[in-house]
């Protein structure tokens, strides 16, 4: 069985598994790339832009985050994951404001902490302006970062690119809402000039300190938010003279402060993470067996009376998506006799047997505590 929680920040949504005191560093639950796009799926699955692991250290770090996005393909970091992360451990763990964690990511060493308000503050440490550490083939240029040209879909657009970890793009624009995110979006993903691919963000400034953006993120598509993205942005626009060093970036999901330290060179974000609800998942090999199983007992058989008696199941769980053993269903009996009830029994029965029912109860635990207490 897979417990998990479901957290979200501006609406980009995570599943959360806990795995910090599995023994094996490298526990990922069983995950596949095939199995992370079935849970993420938003119909046939649990639905999500991503699942967390939250696991042992191996960085000389207190824990260690790995995520996947909902195509089963492992980024580097996320902004608004690291801070549904955070939320996700002070939850379980009791946690109050002005916890930190220090938290290992394939981006280095990211600390997030739990403000006075429930929001999140996260650390995320100097942007990458190199080339290489991008990465993308674009080359730097006289605003101290990776800018040009680029031609996509026929269209030219002026772009720039910052590293936070992992690799963004960020094309200013005259109005968001006009652009085609999917036409664009996906063209710029695995445009030529970024090797490992990139999120991709338009935005449009409003003013100095208030800039407003559109996502695409690599692996996911369009989501409401991208923290990473958002601090990428701001540390483009002011690189290009669009922005201040401190702003709120509006995404679809709702606004985020964005602060880049002139001083210590470290990008800071402030935004909300807050819990949806917690599920489990059975375990897909042992449901499987169990479906199987029961589809071999309700074979045919020239001999019923020899066939061994079928185990007793979850039919809350195994049945989930409807009955597997309908010849021979274990709930069938009471099923029936339910039915029974209600078809033969008016409403003004039903409800004078439910009170003297609850009356009798109320009375038998009465006289049980007198007897305790007597």
């Amino acid at each position: 069985m897979l417990q998990f929680s479901k957290y979200q920040g501006l609406g980009n949504d995570f599943l959360m598994l806990d795995g910090r005191s599995a023994g094996d560093s490298e526990f990922v639950f069983g995950l596949t790339p095939e199995l992370v796009v079935q849970l993420c799926d938003r119909r046939f699955g649990v639905g999500g832009d991503g699942i967390i692991l939250a696991l042992p250290p191996m960085a000389g770090g207190e824990l260690r985050m790995r995520i996947f996005n909902a195509d089963g393909t492992e980024p580097e970091m996320c902004g608004n994951g690291i801070r549904c992360l955070a939320r996700f451990l002070a939850d379980r763990d009791g946690d109050g404001p002005g916890r930190t964690w220090q938290i290992d990511t394939l981006a280095g060493r990211i600390v997030p902490q739990l403000l006075d308000d429930g929001t999140i503050r996260v650390d995320m440490g100097a942007p990458f302006l190199l080339p290489e550490q991008v990465p993308t083939t674009l080359a730097v240029g006289a605003a101290g970062l990776p800018q040009g040209e680029l031609d996509v879909d026929g269209e030219w657009f002026a772009v720039a690119a910052a590293g936070m970890g992992n690799p963004h793009v960020v094309i200013p624009v005259d109005a968001v809402e006009e652009i085609d995110l999917e036409r664009f979006g996906s063209r710029f993903e695995i445009h030529p000039a970024f090797p490992a691919k990139t999120n991709v963000h338009f935005v449009q400034v409003l003013n100095p300190e208030h800039l407003l953006m559109r996502v695409w993120e690599r692996g996911a598509g369009p989501t409401l938010a991208c923290g990473t993205g958002a601090c990428a942005t701001l540390v483009a626009c002011h690189s290009l003279g669009l922005s201040e060093r401190r702003a709120r970036i509006d995404l679809p999901g709702g606004p985020l402060q964005i602060h880049w330290d002139a001083a210590s060179g470290k990008v800071f974000m402030d935004g909300p993470a807050e819990h949806v609800f917690d599920g489990f998942i059975p375990d897909p090999e042992a449901v499987a067996a169990a479906r199987q199983h029961a589809a071999e007992q309700c074979q045919p058989s020239d001999n019923a009376a020899a066939r061994p008696a079928a185990p007793e199941i979850d039919c809350a769980t195994v049945c989930a998506n409807g009955c597997i053993r309908p010849d021979n269903c274990p709930s069938a009996e009471a099923r029936a006799r339910v039915a029974a009830l209600l078809t033969s029994t008016s409403l003004d029965d039903l409800v004078s047997i439910a009170t003297n029912s609850l009356e009798s109860r109320t009375r038998a635990r009465f006289e049980r505590d007198s007897s305790l207490n007597g």
